[in-house]
């Protein structure tokens, strides 16, 4: 199917809108350098709270419509209170939200009408790294598999091409396979 040919879907994604901002950007490249910024303060414990509010791009600051905060703790089990998602949960939440998001942008751009999109992630991890009891075990996730539960009106195939346009286009997929350089430091 042809984009011209594209039935009109309504996946709540502005497809035009984001054919011009990709025009827009392909036209001035270094509008899209943008700066993402997270602020995280501890409360107690094993729990932080951070607070989403703004970021640069397209040359200029930008605030949020509103400030957003994740809450984070480890569980009961740890010996914590359990007042948030552990951090390697909200890893696992932004890369299914990520990817999430890309396959309803796919869909819509190849004139596929969802009805219900799915994600279960799961990852492994042995703790004996981070709590200093094997030197040589990893710290982070030993794998992460992403199954979806898609219900469209497109084959499997086309369904199975989508969720691949999506991961490859993900910046969270990016960052959690790839090596990023990561500075930490005091202010």
């Amino acid at each position: 199917m042809t984009q011209t040919d594209a039935p009109t879907v309504d996946n709540g994604v502005n497809i035009d809108a984001l054919r011009g901002a990709r025009q827009a950007l392909t036209d001035a490249p270094a509008a899209a350098q943008f700066q993402w910024r997270a602020r995280c303060e501890w409360v107690r414990g094993t729990n932080s709270r951070t607070t989403i509010t703004d970021f640069s791009g397209l040359g200029q600051e930008h605030a949020h419509r509103q400030a957003y905060c994740i809450e984070a703790d480890h569980p009961e089990v740890f010996a914590s209170d359990d007042n948030g998602a552990t951090p390697p949960e909200i890893v696992l939440a932004a890369l299914a939200s990520c990817l999430t998001a890309g396959v309803a942008t796919v869909a819509t751009h190849r004139g596929v009408q969802l009805r219900s999109v799915k994600a279960t992630v799961e990852a492994g991890m042995d703790l004996q790294g981070i709590l200093g009891i094997d030197g040589d075990v990893r710290n982070g996730f030993d794998a992460i598999k992403v199954t979806y539960d898609i219900d469209a009106d497109a084959s499997r195939d086309d369904i199975a091409a989508i969720v691949a346009q999506s991961q490859k286009r993900s910046a969270v997929f990016d960052i959690v396979t790839n090596p990023t350089l990561v500075q930490v430091e005091l202010a």
